[in-house]
């Protein structure tokens, strides 16, 4: 089983439910997929963290930091950095508030974020792509370069399009499909 097979065994085991949900878009759903309860537990992160880093390297991507909207993007984030300083390449991982904050230095982007960085933004689930298209507009407003999305999951419910209508390369580590798909087999 490769990794991106455990990720999707994990995904379906931990994450995903059925049932009738309001998702953060708004739209109504069958499938929920949390993916925080894989994205925040040890062997969740020691996974994502490398197998995210290596999507990054195989697209060529030449990134200097990588972050999204919090809270979703987080630990995708931090698990990157973590792995990327392992291989001895390493990637700064930063948050984007969903509001500025009202006291201190009132930033909207948290972390060693640098005008002029490279950056991949990163999405834990993209349903519409909005938080990750806020998360786009945060970075480029501070002086960033966005250089693509890379998801954990692609619920396939038109984000990714919408993402690439707004000049987006985006990966995705795993698929609604094939998440679901998981959901049927016993685990192996």
């Amino acid at each position: 089983m490769t990794d991106g097979d455990r990720l999707i065994q994990m995904l379906a085991t931990r994450s995903a439910r059925r049932g009738q949900f309001t998702l953060a878009s708004g739209r109504q759903s069958t499938l929920y997929i949390d993916a925080r309860l894989t994205t925040m537990s040890p062997d969740g992160l020691s996974l994502i963290g490398p197998l995210a880093l290596a999507t990054l390297r195989e697209a060529s991507w030449e990134v200097d930091a990588v972050g999204g909207l919090t809270l979703g993007a987080d630990p995708i984030a931090y698990a990157i950095a973590y792995a990327s300083q392992i291989a001895g390449t390493p990637l700064r991982a930063f948050t984007v508030r969903k509001e500025a904050k009202e006291h201190g230095t009132k930033r909207v982007i948290e972390g060693p974020f640098q005008a002029g960085d490279r950056v991949a933004i990163i999405e834990d689930v993209i349903t519409t792509g909005a938080s990750a298209l806020r998360a786009i507009d945060a970075v480029t407003a501070a002086g960033g370069k966005v250089v693509g999305v890379l998801a954990l999951v692609d619920r396939q419910e038109g984000g990714r399009e919408a993402l690439e209508a707004a000049g987006q390369v985006v990966l995705a580590l795993a698929t609604a499909e094939r998440i679901v798909a998981a959901m049927s087999r016993p685990v192996a």
